[in-house]
């Protein structure tokens, strides 16, 4: 099997995965494009073409992915079109911005945990234990990722030099 077929059909497994998950099917097979992509950029005529899906559902795609950081538009001289790349530290990026919504379930289980009067009751109970995990991953998640990005960094310099 040659290596195209290979990263189409990984990219297709991820799509797959990622729309079990709860991802848009679209928005989905367009991430693992880009992801499994031997191109640095590509268009969206390119993006329409290659996954056999209209220009809307393209644009769809590209708005979310955008706005969540797993896409970027990038400059190409001489080309009138928009050209897109799935950016470095994308991961890193997504998983730090994941913080905000982490704060917000902690904040709210919190206040439940206020509401059914302490951690004796039932849903108090269930409540404290959501409580404690969410502040568990909020002050290791950013050491984590802090980690990774020097244990990344350190390994590309080491594949360049």
């Amino acid at each position: 099997m040659g290596h195209d077929k290979q990263l189409r059909d990984a990219a297709e497994k991820l799509a797959l995965i990622l729309a079990q998950g709860g991802m848009q099917r679209t928005t989905a097979r367009v991430m693992a494009s880009l992801l499994f992509s031997q191109r640095e950029t590509t268009t969206a005529a390119d993006l329409r073409e290659e996954l056999q899906i209209s220009s809307g559902a393209v644009s769809g795609a590209v708005k979310q992915l955008t706005l969540s950081g797993l896409l970027e538009r990038v400059p190409a001289p001489g080309s009138r079109r928009d050209h897109y790349r799935f950016p470095d530290g994308a991961w890193a990026k997504l998983m730090s911005q994941q913080n905000q919504l982490l704060a917000t379930m902690g904040e709210v289980a919190e206040q439940g945990l206020a509401a059914a009067g302490g951690p004796s009751t039932p849903a108090g109970r269930r409540l404290a234990e959501m409580e404690d995990f969410y502040a568990f991953i909020l002050r290791e998640l950013p050491p984590l990722i802090d980690r990774w990005r020097t244990d990344f960094t350190a390994k590309r310099a080491a594949d360049i030099g």
